[in-house]
């Protein structure tokens, strides 16, 4: 799911999200909230109408935004005070209040308040945390009464500590979410402790509803965790490093500023087929890149996620033919590879 942050995927538009393939795309409560505000937001009619995007739409609920605000926040079983990055000025997220901002925005799916820990953390804290996390959701869960156009899913948290998971996961299947997302990781643990936590909670979350890993991630921790029972994903990156020039392929990952592209007339990737490798080279995009335009940005973003979404077809195709195993193993160490390295 690209990462609309702002109610908008940066540099791309909704016509061309579609012409990629995106199903769905994300956008953030925090930020919704504080600029333009969800009030706004309501009286446009939703953020399907303020941004144009007539397909699905998933909110955040803003835990990761206010763990981020080190110094600027306050953590109490109520809620979280926190400053606003932008002015300074002080607002309280409850967990009736982050529904209330998200029944607003309108998304098709939106998310549970929850305390997201910090990486690393003790384990009293993270179950300290977990306490709070768990009975945010059940208030959340009460307050939100928009169930029919809303999926609300439950968060798991828990940090590196399987009992914890445990007890996270249990608690909130009780309440019989209609998802679940499982937050907490991709902060800061190894790729080893974030696998060792999906598989292990692949084992505990219900098979016939979505399971939601928050965050990540590299093409290669998409193909893993899709093994470990995981059908959706977020993340900035294929965006983000894209406007700076890296960008994902079939055949690994390229720093399109490299030198070795100047005279390079070939696309990003022969054997793809969006826009950007149907018309330009790695050179003209070097040469965007290197004089500041705008355009290379873009270009680089739509092969990126055209990338992704292409993953993804296959991935799914290739369980529909019972041939993930066989799939995983053959292309694994090609999406791990930074071609300008070679």
């Amino acid at each position: 799911m690209p990462v609309g942050t702002r109610a908008t995927v940066k540099t791309l538009s909704p016509r061309i999200l579609k012409e990629i393939g995106s199903q769905i795309i994300l956008g953030n409560t925090y930020h919704l909230y504080l600029r333009p505000g969800h009030d706004l937001i309501r009286k446009a009619g939703g953020l399907h109408d303020f941004m144009g995007w007539d397909r699905p739409i998933l909110t955040d609920s803003g835990g990761f935004q206010v763990m981020s605000l080190k110094g600027l926040r306050k953590i109490t079983p109520d809620g979280v005070q926190f400053q606003s990055h932008i002015d300074g000025s002080y607002h309280l997220f409850t967990p009736e209040k982050v529904i209330e901002i998200q029944n607003a925005l309108g998304a098709d799916i939106i998310m549970s308040f929850d305390e997201c820990p910090s990486y690393p953390a003790t384990k009293k804290y993270v179950h300290d945390s977990l306490r709070i996390t768990l009975d945010w959701a059940e208030r959340g869960k009460k307050a939100h009464k928009l169930t029919e156009k809303q999926a609300l899913f439950g968060i798991v948290q828990g940090g590196i500590y399987k009992d914890l998971r445990e007890e996270s996961a249990k608690s909130l299947i009780e309440m019989d979410f209609p998802g679940y997302s499982i937050g907490g990781l991709a902060v800061g643990e190894s790729k080893e402790e974030l696998v060792d936590i999906t598989s292990f909670l692949h084992t505990v979350l219900p098979e016939d509803k979505p399971r939601y890993l928050m965050g990540v991630g590299t093409p290669s921790d998409l193909v893993i965790n899709i093994g470990e029972g995981i059908d959706m994903f977020d993340c900035v990156m294929p965006t983000r490093n894209a406007r700076k020039g890296t960008v994902f392929s079939w055949k690994g990952k390229l720093i399109l500023k490299s030198a070795r592209y100047k005279e390079d007339f070939s696309p990003i990737d022969e054997d793809c087929n969006c826009y950007t490798c149907r018309n330009f080279s790695r050179a003209y995009l070097r040469h965007l890149f290197n004089v500041d335009e705008i355009l290379g940005m873009q270009l680089a973003s739509i092969h990126s996620l055209y990338f992704y979404h292409d993953l993804m077809e296959t991935i799914r195709n290739s369980i529909k033919e019972d041939s993930y195993s066989r799939f995983k193993k053959s292309i694994i160490k090609d999406l791990d590879t930074v071609l300008d390295k070679e």
